[in-house]
């Protein structure tokens, strides 16, 4: 199966989401949040100072977006861009992807240390952040988390652990606290998890920037599926059109200046068999 290219002339596509029959997503090196329709045109949404990354939406339609470089989570309202909850208390360094809940509550994770700059690796955390913009570290020691999916009963949370290798899931309880810590999945050698979206059979898409694809797991690890693509991998969703199709978000590099510089990521497409399912 080959990919077709939606889009080009990207910095760097991250946190892609498919909303109002359109696809979502940060241009984070550009910084802007875009939307792309399914005849390819890119529109800007909002521009974000310090870099957007994760996007979600409350009940009410307003827009939730991860400003990384100050770590916080921004509010759009369709004309206004204010502050909904500050996470610096929480995360050292840069936040990074979101995922958000049928009630507003949103998970952030982060990169736990200065990757940009070559430090030495750190733990990270998941934030939860309320509705009213509260917030608190609900999981912790995770390998750099980052693509989170909940399942569609909104009992599961699925968290991507970059640098290990593995999908991790916890339970959901009733105040949004996350329990019962499992592994999902174990990917296989030489691939690295990124940005996940979770389909109708319970299975999990996953981009892998390192190997150039996008693979789908089945809960214990087994792989489903594998969907070569023409560079770095970093984020896929499924959005519902005439027939499912995968929306990979691709890029020659993750290097800010690089990205900039080039402006080579695209979107690239591919149909798939099964919809989309859950959250994102």
């Amino acid at each position: 199966m080959a990919t077709q290219v939606l889009a080009d002339d990207i910095c760097f596509g991250e946190g892609p989401r498919w909303h109002d029959g359109r696809l979502f997503f940060s241009d984070m090196h550009d910084r802007q949040v875009k939307t792309v329709s399914v005849t390819g045109k890119v529109s800007s949404v909002v521009e974000v100072e310090n870099r957007p990354s994760g996007l979600g939406w409350l009940p009410n339609g307003d827009l939730l977006i991860v400003s990384m470089l100050d770590r916080r989570i921004l509010l759009f309202d369709g004309s206004v861009l204010s502050e909904h909850a500050d996470l610096s208390e929480f995360a050292p360094f840069e936040c990074n992807d979101m995922i958000v809940d049928s009630t507003g509550r949103a998970y952030v994770g982060h990169f736990g240390f200065d990757l940009n700059d070559g430090a030495s690796f750190n733990h990270a955390s998941l934030i939860a952040i309320e509705t009213d913009g509260k917030s608190r570290v609900v999981a912790d020691h995770l390998s750099f988390p980052n693509g989170t999916v909940i399942t569609p009963d909104g009992g599961t949370l699925v968290v991507a652990e970059t640098f290990a290798g593995r999908l991790t899931a916890f339970d959901i309880v009733d105040n949004g606290d996350l329990e019962n810590r499992r592994l999902w999945g174990q990917l296989p050698a030489g691939t690295a998890p990124d940005g996940i979206c979770l389909d109708a059979q319970g299975a999990i898409w996953v981009a892998s920037p390192p190997t150039n694809e996008c693979l789908r797991l089945a809960e214990g690890g087994e792989v489903l599926e594998r969907l070569q693509v023409g560079q770095g991998a970093y984020a896929c969703m499924i959005g519902e059109t005439d027939t499912p199709l995968l929306f990979v978000m691709t890029s020659p590099s993750s290097s800010p200046a690089e990205c900039r510089a080039l402006r080579g990521a695209r979107v690239e497409t591919a149909p798939v068999s099964v919809a989309g399912a859950g959250y994102p």
